[in-house]
């Protein structure tokens, strides 16, 4: 069981990682829809706002209250995420909350924190809200999977990353439940499970770049491609490790040794499209948002290692 001390720490980090992910879902798709459809886009706006205000609120409430680990990794926010938000807001017209960001920048790593009751009552009730709040997502998310696959509407997203936001969602779900009946499974989850499903998500994230990319990027397109194609190898070798017919060590560090290449792909793909150098359809945040995913993937599998 997961004492509260570690139920609090817990909690703040993973809502300040996956609540930033799941508001900028909704940014990309509000920003995806056409204006034929502006009941939808006015909820996943109303929705991302509730987003907001809710990871504000964490984010203040974090302060001196997560580790050194989870801030320096920078899957929090980057030295490109406000630059990213502000651009996106300009191309789009849709109001992103930078002052989130600002926290998060400032935010300082826990120092002997004190955990109050207190502390502890308001942050299980803020799980709560985070339940509520990402439960009207996938309701949301599935609906509009639903409503595309059957060509009920034109969105310019593919389904496939429609799924696989709904995927993330699912997680983030899962792990606010095992931090509210205090599992302390949320700490020490297969490993290989991880990078079965982290794994999955830089390989689809490889062929979400390869998809955006002008025709013309021909070199960014192929290394994408071979991105894809690294990452489909080491989700059949973790699943081969979980069966005992690989080793388990050779796959997290094959994992990591790729994870770390593809962030610096994404790293320079982010930079050259803040500075509009790169011939794409990429939306600035969502550059930032998949450099950041691959930032926690790294700290999963360093931590694991």
């Amino acid at each position: 069981m997961l004492s509260k001390e570690e139920y609090t720490k817990l909690s703040l980090e993973y809502n300040l990682f996956f609540a930033r992910i799941m508001k900028e879902h909704l940014i990309f798709i509000e920003a995806s829809l056409p204006i034929k459809n502006s009941k939808l886009i006015l909820d996943v706006d109303d929705l991302k706002k509730d987003f907001e205000s809710f990871l504000l609120e964490i984010s203040y409430l974090s302060n001196r209250r997560v580790s050194e680990k989870v801030i320096s990794s920078n899957q929090l926010v980057t030295p490109y995420t406000m630059n990213a938000e502000m651009l996106t807001e300009f191309y789009t017209g849709i109001c992103i909350d930078t002052k989130i960001t600002e926290v998060e920048m400032n935010l300082e790593p826990m120092c002997n924190a004190g955990y109050s009751p207190d502390l502890y009552k308001k942050i299980y009730n803020l799980n709560i809200e985070a339940i509520k709040l990402v439960e009207k997502l996938i309701d949301m998310k599935q609906k509009l999977l639903k409503d595309t696959l059957n060509c009920n509407i034109f969105i310019t997203l593919y389904p496939l990353l429609l799924e696989h936001t709904f995927e993330e969602a699912k997680v983030y779900l899962n792990i606010l439940m095992k931090l509210q009946n205090l599992d302390e499974s949320v700490l020490n989850d297969n490993i290989l499970n991880k990078e079965v499903f982290w794994n999955e998500i830089m390989e689809e994230h490889s062929m979400f770049i390869r998809g955006f990319l002008d025709p013309t990027e021909g070199n960014l397109i192929n290394i994408a491609n071979e991105f894809a194609g690294l990452f489909e190898e080491l989700i059949e070798k973790a699943k081969e490790a979980l069966e005992g017919n690989y080793s388990p060590e050779e796959v997290t560090k094959e994992s990591i040794e790729a994870t770390e290449q593809i962030k610096e792909f994404k790293t320079e793909a982010t930079e050259g499209i803040l500075n509009c150098n790169i011939r794409s359809i990429i939306i600035p945040l969502l550059a930032d948002h998949v450099l950041r995913e691959a930032n926690y993937y790294l700290t999963i599998l360093k931590s694991s290692n």
